[in-house]
């Protein structure tokens, strides 16, 4: 019937503008993009990068569970990053421009954190000049219900 409600969650940071933290449409939940917001502070958990990504699922974690989902339902995950902060460790390539040596540990702990179940979902990543608030990553996601 192309109903779509909206997903709410105080334990997950508020949307930042006119739009849901989710939205419910056809057996789907959009999530919107998410930071590494603290929901009770409205800050930053810190300028590490790493940080920023773990509490970035954590608060994906609460949108998706206020939805009706969980990790193990999404199937479909972009990331953006911005370009004022150099590093590059989402991905298996390097951004020619912004790091001409990628270190693998960094690939291999920010893919710790991004640890979803098997199958793990399709993934995308974009780079941007800037992010809301100088964030240093945001994710966004889809999820089935």
């Amino acid at each position: 019937e192309g109903i779509k409600e909206a997903v709410q969650t105080d334990k997950a940071p508020a949307a930042l503008g006119p739009y849901s933290q989710a939205i419910k449409a056809n057996n789907l939940l959009f999530v919107s993009g998410v930071l590494g917001l603290n929901p009770e502070t409205g800050k930053f958990v810190s300028d590490n990068v790493e940080d920023q990504t773990e509490q970035v699922l954590k608060n994906m974690g609460e949108i998706l569970k206020a939805g009706g989902a969980s990790y193990s339902s999404v199937v479909k995950t972009t990331i953006i990053k911005s370009t004022k902060y150099t590093f590059c460790r989402f991905t298996r390539w390097v951004d020619v421009g912004v790091n001409k040596l990628a270190d693998l540990k960094d690939f291999k702990k920010v893919n710790e954190i991004y640890d979803f179940p098997s199958p793990a979902p399709a993934r995308s990543t974009y780079q941007v000049a800037a992010l809301p608030l100088d964030a240093k990553v945001e994710i966004e996601c889809i999820a089935t219900l």
